[in-house]
């Protein structure tokens, strides 16, 4: 797979009233379908525009995802350009944006686009969970996940989980007990979960970030929702409405802020606004979105 950039330059068209599909395209394992229409509202006039990303090939072969931007112009206005950023991490993915223009600046006028975007790859670091759980002088409890015996240190747990911390205490059976099953989590699961803690650190990416907030909360483990928050503050391609439902649902604040700082087109909250993701979302994350929203009026 090259790592060049996948680029595409559509033809021109004008963009009709009751909306319709401007240009189909299958090209580098992409299939796109350009769409646009354009409604009046008073003395205002809205361009609308989308295009639906089809990358099933490319994802076949490896890819994870693709980042770039579309550049659209207008014929007849050099001085007209809007850039939209994109980050395709779902298949199909729709990229939508809405230009707003007197009626008589852009009338009558062809529209036209390109885009660019690079495949990308996540890279994941291959672990042997065998070796992070084998027996040694350091390990005094075993634990018993899948019919596995894991060997691990209680002390170092119990520093960065509460859950272990009161379960390894004189309060808890377990706390006596020699091995110590643990229910309702796979062993490729926990191993994902304390790989991330153990002194070989194995860093969060965008497939792992779910599952690593879901096993943290759970077993209370603030150091990898920390790792977690980093990696989709700096590193992450995952769209920004399921960022800020999981900066909401794991305590993430320097993640959340970021996205609210971030949410500053009426663009941007109305497609946080239609997301799944918004459902999701507690009453008091939905009340600052709305006070965000309200400064933009």
């Amino acid at each position: 797979m090259t790592d060049q950039p996948i680029t595409h330059k559509s033809v021109r068209a004008q963009i009709p009233q009751a909306g319709a599909v401007l240009e189909t395209t299958n090209k580098n394992g992409i299939k796109c379908e350009w769409r646009g229409g354009n409604n009046y509202l008073q003395n205002l006039r809205d361009d609308h525009f989308s295009w639906c990303f089809d990358w099933s090939e490319l994802r076949q072969n490896g890819v994870d995802g693709l980042s770039g931007y579309i550049m659209v112009a207008a014929e007849n206005n050099p001085s007209f350009s809007r850039k939209i950023d994109v980050n395709l991490t779902e298949n199909p993915q729709v990229i939508e944006t809405t230009v707003e223009a007197a009626p008589n600046s852009l009338f009558g006028n062809r529209f036209m686009y390109e885009y660019h975007l690079l495949p990308y790859f996540n890279q994941e670091e291959e672990v042997s969970y065998d070796e992070l759980f084998l027996p040694s002088e350091l390990n005094d409890t075993i634990l018993v996940i899948d019919e596995k015996r894991l060997h691990v240190n209680r002390a170092f747990l119990s520093i960065h989980s509460d859950f272990f911390r009161a379960l390894f205490s004189s309060k808890f059976k377990e706390g006596h007990m020699d091995e110590i099953p643990i229910e309702d989590v796979s062993y490729a699961d926990f191993g994902l979960l304390m790989s991330t803690i153990y002194p070989k650190t194995v860093f969060p990416n965008d497939k792992t970030v779910e599952k690593l907030l879901e096993l943290a909360d759970r077993f209370l483990i603030p150091s990898v929702i920390g790792h977690v928050e980093y990696h989709l503050l700096h590193n992450s391609r995952i769209n920004s409405e399921k960022i800020i439902w999981m900066a909401d649902k794991y305590g993430m604040t320097k993640l959340f802020k970021k996205c609210l700082d971030e949410l500053n087109t009426n663009e941007k909250a109305k497609k946080l606004h239609t997301s799944p993701e918004y459902k999701k979302l507690s009453k008091d994350a939905k009340a600052e979105i709305l006070d965000v929203v309200m400064k933009m009026i």
